[in-house]
């Protein structure tokens, strides 16, 4: 059995636990110990968890004739805010481009009944976003995710994350609209193989991904009771910016948005917005540099950077800086080639 088959075959076994794989894949430092090791893994399957009926070598084939491929937590392209989540996902299947899981990301998730206004809102803020260059992220669900995910490809990228195995998009009318995302360099993902549908209790899991790869989330209409707070509250956890959409007063789809602001949710009414609180991307949005603030040359976060692979908790204590934040400034120097990603730690680029 080779390498990705038995990935494949590990994550068919996790195929509904897959924060646990996480952990034991965090445990072990990479995948390999524990494909050279099955003690290692069999002792913590949950219980009455059953492998699929559908073989490993079914899905193999499947997978590369639609493009799919795997990254488990460790590998050098898993995405680093994911990988600070306590429950971060053990394995990741992605269709497109894989390299969008690293990128700066804003997720934008709201009501799927939207009303008009409220998916023009998502679908404007979207457009505008991506052409600064940012990602936008979503759930590929109706309104307002449809609507982000639209906007974005109008002027950029966007990602989807899949409560479903990607075999099951859901629903099945945004079959094409996930062939879109592909098309126009986005990417689909999911934490969840092939042959799994769609569960009332993969949709609040899913949203911790949405978040947890995002440097913020914006809530674009939202009921009280609702997946997007759920989303919105597991951001605030996670250490994410999270904005809401103010709306009209007789609108019951504005309350949920409404009570985010009360409680300290940044207010979203323009771009700029955004942009005041990820000032790097201000410059991107002017298409000129910016002399505001450190730049990258600058970054006092390279002083702090010892010979060979510095790890985050190294980095996190030497810098003072929350798990977010540090990931946030991490990644923004990736991007410019000023440091790199090796396994798990970071190592300066020069």
């Amino acid at each position: 059995m080779d390498g990705q088959h038995a990935r494949l075959a590990l994550a068919l076994t996790f195929h509904t636990a897959s924060p646990v794989l996480g952990r034991l894949l965090r445990d072990a430092g990479s995948v390999e110990p524990l494909l050279q090791r099955p003690d290692l893994w069999r002792a913590h399957l949950p219980p009455g968890i059953r492998p699929p009926a559908t073989p490993p070598e079914h899905w193999h084939a499947w997978l590369a004739r639609e493009g799919w491929h795997l990254i488990a937590l460790g590998d050098p392209d898993y995405p680093p805010l994911l990988a600070t989540l306590p429950d971060a996902p053990g394995m990741l299947f992605v269709r497109g481009d894989a390299s969008l899981l690293r990128a700066p990301q804003l997720a934008m998730v709201g009501a799927r009944g939207a009303s008009p206004d409220g998916v023009r809102a998502a679908r404007g803020f979207a457009r505008a976003l991506a052409a600064t260059g940012l990602v936008i992220t979503s759930g590929l669900a109706l309104g307002i995710d449809a609507a982000a995910h639209e906007g974005a490809l109008a002027s950029g990228r966007t990602l989807a994350v899949m409560a479903t195995g990607g075999d099951r998009i859901y629903p099945s009318r945004h079959q094409a609209l996930a062939d879109r995302i592909v098309a126009g360099g986005g990417a689909l993902v999911t934490e969840y193989p092939p042959g799994v549908g769609p569960r009332k209790a993969h949709f609040p899991l899913r949203n911790r991904l949405i978040s947890g790869l995002s440097l913020g989330v914006i809530v674009v209409e939202a009921a009280l009771r609702s997946g997007s707070l759920i989303t919105a509250r597991l951001a605030a956890e996670q250490g994410r910016a999270v904005f809401a959409v103010p709306g009209a007063v007789h609108n019951p789809l504005s309350r949920g948005c409404h009570r985010l602001l009360r409680d300290g949710a940044l207010w979203l009414e323009s771009v700029d917005d955004v942009l005041a609180e990820f000032s790097q991307f201000a410059t991107l949005a002017a298409g000129v540099e910016s002399d505001d603030g450190p730049g990258i040359e600058s970054d006092p976060l390279l002083g702090l950077f010892a010979s060979g692979v510095n790890s985050l908790d190294d980095l996190i204590e030497r810098s003072g800086l929350e798990a977010a934040e540090l990931m946030r400034r991490l990644s923004s120097l990736e991007i410019d080639g000023r440091v790199m990603r090796l396994g798990i730690g970071y190592a300066r680029a020069e």
